[in-house]
């Protein structure tokens, strides 16, 4: 009885001291005054780091600005991944070509990645604005990631096109797997496409749909790298989410205490969710 438990007791080990250990120790950060500038004032404050935030007006506009910039990124890049899975799943000519352009946003670095959309956006020698300004979709080109009302999409257009590949290749491997024979079955039966998608495909994507969900909305709900590149939180922390609120709270106004509270609230929002879908997810499966 006590063998088994030995050979998973280093696997145990690692990760308590690699995740849990420090985890403990952020949750501990959060009830404490901890300001590099203030070294004198360090010490236990219960919950004064939690009341503050209640009413950190910054606090709120960016908690908003992470649920539209986790939304919107989830969505489209769900919807055109799933529409680049089912084409990937058919035969036609270049497919190896174009399979390889899909998957590359992939591979590019998350830094290259903002640079590379910071200067399609950019008014000046960026084409997007004039393209824009040439359908009519704005009045002239300007800097949209100045503009406090649009910014924000400009990091999520970034997104969806980084965060596309993540969907293609997971739906893909799981359209693959689905058996032939029922659409062959579906089809003597007389089923439309538009039937056998939603009565084959879709309740045989959905355990994984679920699951792919459910990660990439934690990933972008901490994702930091595009938002902090682009725009840097601003104009007016009009694209501020709470994971670079962390980061520069820690880093700049070097206030780890606060920094680790943000965190806290962070963790609790997306454990409630990542709880919510998995109970989807096993209703689906037992569908």
């Amino acid at each position: 009885m006590v063998e088994p438990f030995l050979y998973v007791s280093p696997a145990v080990f690692l990760i308590g001291s690699v995740i849990l250990i420090p985890l403990i120790i952020g949750i501990s950060y959060s009830f404490q005054s901890i300001e590099l500038l203030n070294p004198f004032q360090t010490g236990w404050i219960g919950l004064e780091n939690y009341a503050d935030l209640w009413s950190d007006r910054k606090f709120w506009i960016a908690l908003e600005n992470t649920f539209w910039w986790t939304f919107w990124s989830v969505t489209f890049q769900f919807l055109l991944g799933l529409g680049l899975a089912l084409l990937l799943n058919t035969q036609f000519f270049g497919k190896r070509l174009f399979q390889a352009l899909v998957f590359l946003p992939w591979a590019v670095p998350t830094f290259l990645s903002a640079l590379t959309w910071s200067w399609l956006f950019n008014p000046t020698i960026g084409p997007l604005p004039h393209w824009m300004a040439a359908l009519g979709i704005l009045s002239e080109p300007y800097n949209i990631m100045g503009d406090p009302d649009l910014a924000l999409w400009g990091p999520i257009v970034a997104n969806i096109w980084f965060g596309v590949p993540f969907f293609a290749i997971t739906l893909l491997a799981a359209l693959q797997s689905i058996p032939g024979e029922l659409y062959e079955a579906a089809e003597i039966d007389g089923a439309t496409a538009w039937q056998s998608f939603t009565k084959i495909t879709l309740p045989f994507l959905a355990p994984m749909i679920a699951i792919t969900v459910m990660l990439r909305t934690i990933w972008i709900a901490n994702f930091a790298d595009l938002i902090f590149v682009m725009t840097g939180g601003g104009p007016a922390n009009s694209t501020q989410i709470l994971s670079t609120y962390i980061f520069t709270t820690a880093f700049r106004r070097l206030d780890f205490g606060y920094a680790s509270t943000i965190a806290v609230v962070l963790l609790v929002l997306l454990l409630i969710y990542a709880i919510v879908v998995l109970w989807l997810r096993k209703k689906l499966v037992k569908i």
